[in-house]
């Protein structure tokens, strides 16, 4: 497991061993992370999550996302974007959450920012899908070592600097990779996954906003 990254389940198929044999990290392994998404609530969602999980670990944030989803009305960014005061002490107060203010103002700017995106480009999915890495930057085989080595990319480090450029906040180069890697603009699942080749057949089918 340690050289390749892959572990064999109970059901004899190889994952990527990050979900350290955890159902619900399982699931999360086999049925979301890395297939492409379009939708704009969880773009907004997931990019609003891995700014919580900075400095956690992403299994914290996932056993608390039906917590962060009732408190953040759903991530409906046109929602979020009305909170004021009183909600922020609310969502400081609550314990299901992780109760960090600046985070939690975060959220709220950054749904602002995205009725602006959507504004300008139509859909988060337009505005995002335009940062899907070009060939010539992904690596040739996809391996533990090269995983490990790159935890942000050029491309990441670009919408990094767009997104703060235009205002948001929480959004690093390494957490834009992880929102990346989530939402399937790279297919980061290691050879030997049985999730590999299926994301692959996913991201040669989709079709991009």
């Amino acid at each position: 497991m340690e050289k390749t990254g892959i572990i064999v389940g109970d059901d004899g198929k190889g994952r990527c061993s990050w979900h350290g044999g955890l159902e619900d990290y399982r699931r999360y392994h086999d049925e979301e992370w890395g297939r492409p998404v379009v939708d704009d609530i969880r773009l907004f969602e997931k990019i609003c999550l891995e700014g919580f999980q900075s400095g956690l670990s992403w299994l914290t944030i996932l056993r608390k996302r039906e917590n962060f989803r009732a408190a953040f009305a759903g991530f409906d960014f046109h929602k979020v974007a009305e909170f004021g005061e009183d909600d922020i002490e609310r969502l400081v107060a609550d314990a299901g959450i992780i109760r960090h203010r600046g985070k939690i103002v975060s959220t709220i700017n950054n749904a602002r920012r995205a009725i602006e995106l959507r504004d300008e480009f139509g859909t988060l999915g337009t505005f995002f899908w335009r940062f899907e890495p070009p060939a010539g930057e992904r690596p040739d085989v996809m391996d533990l070592d090269t995983l490990r080595a790159n935890p942000t990319t050029p491309t990441s480090i670009r919408l990094s600097k767009d997104l703060k450029k235009r205002g948001w906040t929480f959004v690093g180069p390494t957490t834009v990779y992880a929102f990346m890697q989530a939402m399937g603009l790279v297919n980061d699942h290691l050879p030997g996954c049985f999730c590999q080749p299926e994301v692959d057949r996913l991201r040669a089918s989709f079709s991009r906003p």
